[in-house]
């Protein structure tokens, strides 16, 4: 390997870290702590707050306007500013030399406008808060705290699966299933480390570590993926249009009247849309048939994708032969017809179908993380029986303040005291390896970042673990360079004799531990599992920094400014 190309590798992955770091940076460092909170609130509470405070903020500004029209719009408020100027360059109207808050004002329409892009900005500003969140490292339980949440089990759900009274087997082996299905999906959901276990004979704990949203959590927990294909009954659709629009109080808050027209197989269902806060609304109410046509359990993958025209996210479903069967009989007697997807009693698309279709299935009307929430639930199986929750809360750190901090000192005493020693032992050669080992913590959280992985008190010991491992590569090579020398080579022989020679010793401790690490990854649950995870990422890292970083050092101070003397220890001339 030339020094360009280790040069390159080397620069390439310190810019590739940097963009992966960047988010975890700016979360816990740029961004204050009152705006990560409000990352974490529900969406429903977003559009509270949004609006709460477009409110206020708008009849602050209209009497700063009754009481001072001349005033200069105040710093806290010149978001509005940039919509303003906006405003006069679509209505062609040049700019006012001085932009008073009278003047902004003026550039809108009316109040509701203005109330309307004051809202857009906490909106914004909270929905990208809250997708940095995601990007950030996650602290574990034991760190930073979660979220607990008990789930029961629906034995009423059960039985009617069942077709019988579930028995004491049957309750059981269906809670496991359950549990191991929960697992799957919160492990690609993005979290590791969760704790889920049994709670007495009809209840699931879990706890998630990291400042998770809750409202995704609970789509992933209670979320059944109960999705079934139902045929809408056209003609009463029009017939339950025209009866809302004569009798609206029956349909008033919800409450869903059914009249006499509709069919004794026909049932009304809300049709739900994506507002802009992501929360569905219900935009209208169609009659679909109540029998299923086909139920989503035939679905063997689901992927996500993009409509080649609209560019829209669509989910293309591929089912069972069984399934495939069942919805080429449905789609071949009823060409022309609508059917509807139906998710957990909700309408959320609508197709016209158009030919028959046997096994592969594209669906649009899902924004892309519904879409790829959805697809997930459905390729990790559907819950063998319907969960409940019965309590989600925050819950704080299991280690105190006081011992997170210690242990944090602790750490950076340690890592101090390598620096120190391997500056002071080895001189300038010690100063390549704590460049090296700073590095290799750099490079190896940015990894962690990366891939979303959850740090704990445990995780952070492996980093530990990973730094001496580090600190024992260059020592190795070191020692190795100093015999070279000792015997009278030159600078650049002795250094490429040590590295060749320190190469297989560092490859054979380092493949042995990373084997463990590995079976301790796949074997091992909780803090075991994150420790694994953590200690694999180190080993490579650390031969990364000790065999690619170091050894470029070295070559270009021996090769390129022709050092005649090796600094690499206090007895060594």
């Amino acid at each position: 390997m030339s020094k360009r190309f280790r040069l390159i590798l080397i620069l390439f992955s310190i810019g590739a870290c940097g963009f992966f770091l960047y988010p975890t940076f700016k979360w816990y460092f740029l961004i204050p702590a009152e705006k990560r909170e409000l990352a974490l609130i529900s969406r429903q509470q977003i559009r509270d707050f949004a609006e709460r405070k477009a409110s206020e903020d708008l009849e602050e500004l209209e009497t700063l306007t009754r009481e001072n029209p001349g005033a200069q719009i105040p710093t806290e408020y010149k978001f509005i500013l940039n919509k303003a100027k906006e405003n006069y360059r679509l209505a062609d109207r040049p700019f006012p030399d001085r932009w008073t808050v009278r003047k902004v004002l003026a550039s809108f329409r009316n109040a509701r406008e203005a109330l309307e892009a004051i809202e857009e900005h906490y909106r914004e500003e909270i929905l990208q808060l809250k997708e940095l969140s995601n990007e950030a490292l996650k602290l574990g339980l034991d760190l930073s705290g979660g979220m607990s949440v008990l789930l029961e089990a629906d034995m009423e759900s059960l039985k009617d699966r069942l077709g019988h009274e579930p028995a004491a087997e049957d309750r059981r082996s269906a809670i496991d299933r359950a549990m191991e299905i929960l697992t799957n999906r919160i492990d690609k959901f993005g979290v590791s480390e969760p704790s889920i276990r049994r709670q007495g004979t009809d209840q699931i704990s879990i706890q998630i570590p990291g400042e998770a949203d809750p409202e995704r959590i609970r789509t992933f927990l209670r979320g059944k993926g109960r999705l079934t294909f139902h045929l809408v009954d056209d003609d009463a659709t029009a017939k339950l249009q025209e009866y809302i629009k004569e009798n609206p109080r029956e349909f008033a808050g919800g409450n869903i009247t059914r009249p006499d027209f509709l069919d004794a197989g026909d049932v009304i269902r809300g049709f739900y849309q994506k507002d802009k806060y992501g929360i569905d609304q219900r935009i209208r109410y169609i009659v679909i048939e109540e029998e299923v046509a086909l139920d989503g359990n035939h679905i063997q993958d689901a992927q996500v994708g993009s409509h080649p025209i609209t560019g829209q996210p669509v989910i293309n479903f591929t089912l069972d032969r069984g399934g495939g069967e069942i919805f080429f009989k449905v789609t071949s007697a009823n060409v022309g017809r609508t059917l509807a997807i139906v998710l957990d009693d909700k309408v959320k698309a609508g197709a016209r179908i158009s030919e028959p279709i046997r096994e592969s299935v594209q669906m649009t009307g899902f924004d892309r993380q519904e879409a790829t929430d959805l697809a997930l639930v459905l390729r990790t199986a559907a819950l063998p029986v319907d969960l409940i929750i019965n309590s989600q809360q925050a819950i704080g750190a299991s280690l105190g303040e006081d011992a997170i901090r210690m242990g944090i000192r602790a750490i950076l005493l340690g890592f101090l005291l390598v620096i120190v020693f391997m500056l002071f032992y080895y001189k300038m050669s010690g100063l390549i390896a704590d460049l090296a080992l700073v590095l290799n913590l750099f490079i190896m959280v940015s990894i962690l970042t990366a891939f979303n992985l959850t740090l704990t008190l445990t995780g952070i010991a492996g980093i530990i673990l990973t730094v001496g491992m580090a600190v024992d590569a260059n020592v190795i090579i070191f020692e190795r360079i100093k015999e070279e020398y000792k015997i009278g080579k030159s600078p650049e022989a002795s250094v490429k004799a040590g590295f060749r020679k320190a190469f297989w010793t560092i490859m054979d401790s380092n493949i042995t531990t990373f084997i463990a690490a590995i079976f301790l990854s796949q074997l091992g649950t909780g803090p075991i599992q994150g420790f694994a995870y953590t200690l694999a990422v180190g080993i490579l890292t650390s031969m990364f920094t000790a065999l690619v970083v170091s050894r470029l050092v070295f070559d270009f101070l021996v090769e390129s400014v022709k050092v005649s003397r090796l600094s690499i220890g206090w007895r060594v001339r």
